[in-house]
C-alpha cells in the first residue's frame, strides 16, 4: 500500500496564546515548514502561525 501524499499538521500561534489550527499539506511539494498568517481569536489579531507536529 502506498504512503499518503497529504499529512495533517498543527499550526501553532506565535503569540503564545496556545491557539492552533489543524490543516493538511502535501508533503511532496511542500518539504519545508509551513508558516501562515492567520487570525488568533485569543489575541484578537492576525499573527503568524508556524507548523508543529501533532502529538
Amino acid at each position: 500500500m502506498a504512503k499518503a501524499v497529504t499529512i495533517k499538521v498543527k499550526l501553532v500561534s506565535t503569540a503564545d496564546t496556545g491557539y492552533f489550527y489543524v490543516t493538511k499539506k502535501n508533503s511532496r511539494t511542500m518539504t519545508d515548514k509551513m508558516a501562515v498568517r492567520k487570525y488568533d481569536p485569543v489575541a484578537r489579531k492576525h499573527v503568524e502561525f508556524k507548523e508543529a507536529k501533532i502529538k
